[in-house]
């Protein structure tokens, strides 16, 4: 089966429909990249592994999750995201999205 076309990109908030938390999208896997038994542990409703999954980090608090795109819509506030890694992977947050920040080598 083909993948489709992510719905979400890197800087979007996004709001978890299951879990009702804000979060922001720092990477995305065009398919299901976790292990087959973090999918059966887990991913309790079986979302299709070969449809976009997203890295979130999570608002307020200090970690990040991997997410299945239907389980993620876009965030209705647009503020901005409490985590300590946005500041290092995001600059300004402009119309509800992070610009990424330029990396130097």
């Amino acid at each position: 089966m083909k993948s489709q076309e992510a719905r979400f990109g890197v800087g979007d908030l996004v709001h978890h429909l299951r879990f009702d938390y804000r979060g922001v999208i720092f990477d995305v896997d065009a398919t299901f990249q976790g292990s087959e038994d973090w999918y059966q542990q887990v991913a309790r409703s079986r979302p299709p592994k070969d449809a976009p999954w997203y890295h979130v980090l999570v608002d307020g608090a200090t970690h990040s999750t991997y997410v299945a795109e239907r389980n993620l819509e876009p965030d209705g506030e647009g503020g901005p995201i409490d985590h300590p890694l946005v500041a290092h992977l995001f600059g300004a947050l402009r119309e509800g999205r992070y610009l990424r920040r330029r990396e130097t080598n």
